[in-house]
């Protein structure tokens, strides 16, 4: 399935890239960082100086999240934000594979030969030289370096970025938004974190409590961040400051999957169907269980005095 540069390929057989060859890289690209655009960039400049068709290619759902998805990282971006990321760095064509049971029995040799070579007509590969593939991740850069040389393709390993005396990583991202230092990971993403979305309809909680708040599904088991922070909330046109919570409500415990809530500062509109983004800029406390509601209506008052200070002094 085709959506705008991005190709869904759920049967290896529909796989097709540019009849001219490719120049590819692999990766979960989550986030897409300043690493990933690093090299992202280079691959766009290999395929423009060779003739080639630039192919970033990923996997839906990630494969640790098919083997375990409870222990799976927390994914920083869902897959339609990070096609968008992708495509404003002038990739030609984003492939994302279907992770099941047919692409976990494969061999590495059939990845090579049936993913790489024949459906993306591979000539040159950027990898992690950790970057493992096939059927019990026996698949390596050397024997992708080995294939390359006897089936005409070169291969490259991605260089290390770092920053900070870091290397820039999505783990580091994640570490570094999880510990509320926004203004670091805005650095290392190339722009604010940002969770976007579409407004829900939900139990009108908020409302009854005194604080309405619009509802964001973020569509993931696990979020990157937990807590309640100061946040901007953005829409195609205005920018509005705001109260997020992000988690399951402990003190109602009425979900399993973590919910974005954002109450909107001197806001009284219908947003229902809005797409929103909410930008993170300061964390104000974990996310808490309280006893009962009363206790719980107290402290949301008082993280919503100390967020308005917050930004009477900081903005």
């Amino acid at each position: 399935m085709r959506f705008g540069k991005l190709t869904f390929v759920q049967n290896l057989k529909s796989l097709t890239a540019g009849s001219g060859g490719s120049a590819v890289s692999i990766g979960s690209f989550d986030g897409v960082h300043l690493g990933h655009q690093a090299v992202l960039t280079e691959l766009i400049q290999q395929a423009k100086s060779n003739g080639l068709f630039s192919v970033a290619m990923t996997f839906e759902p990630q494969p640790r999240e098919y083997f375990n998805e409870l222990r799976a990282p927390a994914r920083l971006m869902r897959l339609r934000e990070k096609v968008e990321v992708l495509s404003s760095l002038g990739i030609d064509q984003i492939v994302c594979l279907k992770f099941n049971k047919v692409l976990r029995a494969l061999s590495a040799q059939d990845f090579i030969i049936r993913v790489l070579v024949e459906g993306l007509r591979v000539k040159h590969l950027i990898v992690g030289d950790d970057f493992r593939f096939g059927c019990d991740r026996s698949g390596d850069f050397s024997m992708l370096y080995e294939y390359g040389k006897a089936n005409g393709f070169s291969v490259k390993n991605t260089d290390t970025f770092e920053s900070q005396g870091e290397r820039i990583s999505s783990t580091l991202v994640r570490r570094i938004i999880n510990e509320g230092d926004f203004p670091r990971a805005a650095e290392l993403l190339g722009r604010p974190f940002e969770i976007k979305g579409r407004v829900m309809h939900g139990k009108k909680l908020g409302r009854k409590l005194g604080f309405p708040t619009a509802n964001i599904n973020i569509n993931r088991l696990r979020a990157p961040l937990s807590g309640v922070y100061a946040v901007l909330v953005k829409t195609e046109s205005e920018i509005f400051e705001g109260a997020a919570n992000v988690g399951i409500r402990p003190t109602i415990g009425d979900l399993e999957r973590p919910l974005l809530e954002v109450h909107i500062f001197n806001f009284d509109r219908d947003i229902y169907g809005s797409f929103l983004r909410v930008e993170f800029l300061h964390k104000i406390r974990d996310e808490l269980k309280f006893n009962d509601l009363g206790r719980l209506v107290t402290r949301i008052q008082k993280d919503m005095d100390q967020i308005q200070k917050w930004f009477m002094t900081e903005r």
